[in-house]
């Protein structure tokens, strides 16, 4: 870990944060000892009002780097809001949400709330009305609520922005720069990302003074141990490939990735079609849909779930066994999150890309070149076993 460009290896304990007995126990029930050195890193600073931008792989717990300081500084007789979390995504939100509120276990009279879109506006607007301190959102609900007037953000302390680049990317910037000029109070702000775009930047530069910039690199501690492969497959052989592979590793929980939401919806009846259970999720399904869908995931009623890359951010599920870019990624950066869904929670997790035509196979360099990913190229021979390359068996 760097923090302001320099190495830090230290190695921190949750007990030599000086956090609070509440807190502690809330840490403890969760069977959490050692602090990752994102967490490591940003909490000291952030309980000093200290604005954070931090840059850290997927799965390396950014949520309670921010989340420990800032239920810590909440004080559970106010009535404001005091803490502000805003995220791209429902899913990512919602995840937040029950993180932070497992923090809060053990301190009475700290309420949360969480504000996306997809669910009825009036059921969020009776859950405002209970008070509650800590707020995570996504920000176009977010900034329809401060138009109806049912929420005041004068009194806010402490704001994170989480996978800032995603949520700038998805074009958000004016709803973010808007609701941060509406925190006059506003002691400190944390962004925290997997990678720092310009949009990222751009953001700090206006909205920062004197950030402590800490860098968590993928290194053998908490880069996730995921064995990547690529397989040439016909376009109309790959629902049939797929499904060979699953059986031949004996993978139970699989999430598929599509570039668009028809093909996602697609590849759940040709999957149907073959005995896999699968259902899809993606943007234009009623979030409670996919809420159901998520834990039906979870319970291990589904061996697939299929999905847009509005949900490779935020699904709160640690044990995927194996991923397939049923589709080659648009973007190098939905590579990495795709992949980063599996060898979760320090896992074995597997990868599977199925590449069907020049262009795939020409966007698909183009990732291994950028990523520096080792994809490695693997057949299934006439009697549908898979061929590794030599050496690799």
């Amino acid at each position: 870990m760097e923090i302001n460009g320099e190495v830090v290896c230290e190695q921190i304990t949750y007990g030599e944060l000086g956090l609070s007995p509440e807190l502690m126990r809330a840490i403890e029930k969760k069977g959490y000892v050692q602090a990752t050195p994102v967490q490591g890193g940003a909490i000291p600073y952030f309980m000093e009002y200290r604005d954070v931008i931090a840059k850290a792989p997927t799965g390396t717990g950014k949520t309670f780097a921010f989340g420990i300081p800032m239920v810590e500084h909440i004080d559970p007789e106010s009535t404001d809001v005091l803490g502000l979390v805003l995220a791209p995504t429902r899913e990512l939100a919602i995840q937040i949400r029950d993180e932070l509120r497992d923090l809060c276990a053990f301190k009475d009279g700290v309420r949360t709330v969480c504000l996306y879109g997809g669910q009825p506006i009036d059921k969020q607007i009776t859950q405002l009305k209970k008070k509650p301190q800590i707020v995570v959102a996504t920000p176009g609900r977010l900034m329809d609520h401060m138009k109806r007037r049912t929420i005041r953000l004068d009194k806010v302390e402490t704001v994170v922005l989480d996978e800032a680049d995603r949520m700038l990317d998805m074009g958000f910037v004016k709803d973010v720069t808007h609701i941060l000029d509406k925190m006059p109070q506003r002691r400190n702000l944390g962004m925290f990302s997997a990678t720092i775009s310009r949009e990222v930047m751009d953001i700090s530069w206006v909205y920062q003074r004197d950030p402590v910039e800490i860098t968590v690199r993928a290194d053998e501690q908490n880069k996730p141990d995921i064995t990547q492969y690529s397989l040439e497959v016909e376009r109309n052989e790959k629902v049939d490939a797929m499904v060979r592979l699953l059986d031949i590793g004996g993978f139970e929980r699989c999430i598929a990735f599509c570039n668009t939401k028809n093909m996602t919806d697609r590849l759940c009846g040709l999957l149907h079609m073959r005995g896999v259970t699968c259902e899809a999720i993606h943007g234009d399904i009623p979030q409670k849909a996919r809420e159901k869908s998520l834990q039906r995931f979870r319970d291990g009623e589904l061996r697939v779930l299929a999905a847009t890359d509005v949900a490779a951010r935020g699904l709160d599920i640690d044990d995927v066994d194996v991923v397939f870019n049923y589709d080659v990624p648009e973007e190098n950066e939905y590579y990495i999150h795709r992949v980063g869904r599996t060898g979760r929670a320090r896992r074995h997790g597997v990868a599977y890309t199925l590449v069907s035509t020049i262009t795939e196979s020409i966007r698909l360099d183009e990732i291994r070149k950028q990523t520096g990913n080792q994809i490695l190229p693997v057949t299934l021979n006439r009697d549908g076993e898979l061929v590794l390359p030599e050496g690799k068996a």
